[in-house]
């Protein structure tokens, strides 16, 4: 257990008091039990409130299809068989489940044999030390429009690349992971999800103007110019805020690991690792790039909606794995089939404590959905906000903050927005405001919040990998290292919001804020 905060600056008085109050959250933070013992305590309460909910009687209407939201009991008697029949199912149908165990199989291999800390040596030696954590925090940023795979990809990778520099591996760990957790809105690419959240902005504004068309590159040049601003924003958290606060990294096993020279053998596994990667990347391009291929869509021949977006995970788990048996056999570390099974098995042996945390996770977002409680919470919000009496950029700026609240309680994305668009975006649009605008608005909430809330299932991974390299890290200490982030990224896009508002500037191809 820690007693004290993280931070290394033991004398309280130098503090101002922006690091007492991170420290203060981190105190508190601490005194809430183990996360396992949290999540229990949470789906309890959830169980007691729905019972209670039901009992009033709350209920809410749908603003797409006009159904009565009801609250549920899930202490009546079909609330326990359900809870009972679907406890297994819950978990295993738990989405971050499977995604996790298949990319870390992969990454856990690669790391296993070495590939991964001879190619960031090498990588670490070649390169300015000035531009690493950029590039970490771009790619990282760049990395959500592949998929949640980000997640679990970069953040143990920038703590393994600190940890050979002599910083602290957290940080590291914490800069890559507010930045595909805050940088959800910021991109220099059209993704999957900016299809899916335009599908559903469509279908609010058509409720007011049927013959209105939505693009998934509706927000693409405010989603631009949020990457270039960001990437600086969060490399300056990281090393004037996050690595003052955590202090120095010097553990025996690993001093000095970026000055040791690659070996001979090192070499060869990585030429060998290098060989397997470009054959890898040359299947993966037939069968992508030529229109008509494999894992395009069969009938829009699109990369975007596809096979291919839907194949991510095993083709991240190929694109290490092979490279990693590759580089395990040139390096010499891997001399039989065998050896590759003890590899794949020390992997797995570290995700331990993680299916614990999925499991207990699982139950409890799965209680929540079923309780009805998050559409209820959301829709009588959004119906307090219609009838608050405010206008214009206030307004707006009410509706980005109500949007960050409920993120903390409905982690996806495409799910708030499927219950708020119908509602907001009708409304905003008979405001003057065009669709596009209300979905930069909604975007800038989703993310802002992203990293602090234990909501977004990634967030168990990120404890477990966090504990890796400081045993016994707790939630308060994990969320008192991101809250900077989070409410830096808030103050950041706030103001980027507002001056786009004021200046009118296109939000993308042909969207304007005006409707």
């Amino acid at each position: 257990m820690m007693a004290a905060p993280v931070t290394q600056q033991t004398n309280a008085s130098k503090k101002g008091f922006f690091l007492k109050f991170l420290d203060r959250v981190e105190v508190l933070g601490n005194k809430l039990p183990d996360v396992v013992t949290l999540f229990l305590v949470i789906i309890a309460a959830i169980l007691i409130l729905s019972a209670i909910a039901a009992a009033l009687g709350w209920s809410t209407v749908n603003p797409t299809n006009h159904e009565r939201i009801a609250a549920v009991n899930l202490l009546s008697k079909e609330g326990i068989v359900r809870i009972l029949t679907e406890m297994v199912n819950n978990f295993t149908s738990f989405p971050p489940l499977g995604l996790v165990l298949s990319v870390m199989l992969g990454v856990g291999l690669a790391e296993s044999t070495g590939l991964i800390g001879a190619a960031m040596r090498r990588t670490v030696l070649a390169s300015p030390r000035s531009l690493i954590l950029p590039i970490i925090v771009l790619v990282s940023m760049l990395g959500h429009a592949a998929g949640d795979a980000a997640f679990i990809v970069m953040p143990p990778i920038a703590a393994m690349i600190f940890t050979m520099l002599g910083r602290h591996p957290i940080a590291g760990l914490a800069a890559a992971y507010a930045a595909v957790a805050g940088g959800f809105s910021a991109n220099l690419v059209v993704s999957v999800l900016d299809v899916t959240l335009a599908s559903f902005t469509q279908t609010g504004a058509q409720m007011i103007d049927a013959s209105y068309m939505s693009s998934p590159a509706m927000n693409f040049y405010f989603m631009v110019a949020s990457t270039l601003m960001l990437v600086p924003l969060t490399v300056w958290i990281t090393v004037r805020i996050v690595e003052p606060r955590l202090g120095s990294y010097t553990p025996q096993a690993q001093q000095n690991a970026v000055e040791a020279q690659v070996t001979p053998e090192e070499k060869r596994g990585l030429r060998w690792a290098g060989i397997a990667l470009f054959v890898c990347v040359v299947i993966l391009s037939a069968v992508t790039i030529p229109s008509g291929s494999l894992l395009r869509d069969p009938d829009t021949d699109s990369l975007i909606v596809s096979p291919f977006m839907k194949s991510l995970v095993p083709i991240l788990l190929f694109l290490f794995g092979i490279p990693a048996v590759a580089y395990g056999i040139g390096a010499g570390v891997i001399r039989s089939d065998r050896d590759v099974a003890e590899h794949l098995g020390k992997t797995m042996s570290g995700m331990g404590y993680y299916i614990v945390l999925a499991f207990v996770a699982s139950q409890m977002i799965a209680y929540f959905n079923w309780s009805n409680l998050g559409p209820i919470i959301a829709i009588e919000g959004a119906a307090f906000l219609q009838n608050i009496g405010l206008t214009g950029l206030p307004l707006l700026i009410l509706f980005i903050l109500f949007v960050a609240l409920i993120n903390l309680l409905i982690a996806s994305a495409t799910a708030k927005w499927a219950i708020l668009a119908p509602v907001f975006v009708p409304m905003f649009l008979l405001l003057g405001y065009s669709p596009a605008f209300t979905q930069a608005a909604y975007r800038i909430g989703d993310s802002i919040t992203n990293p602090i809330t234990p909501m977004l299932p990634y967030f168990a991974i990120l404890l477990t990998f966090a504990n890796k390299y400081q045993k016994n890290l707790q939630m308060g200490t994990l969320i008192s290292i991101l809250l900077p982030y989070s409410l830096f990224f808030g103050i950041f896009w706030l103001l980027l919001f507002a001056l786009w508002y004021l200046l009118g500037m296109p939000l993308g191809p042909g969207h304007f804020i005006k409707g």
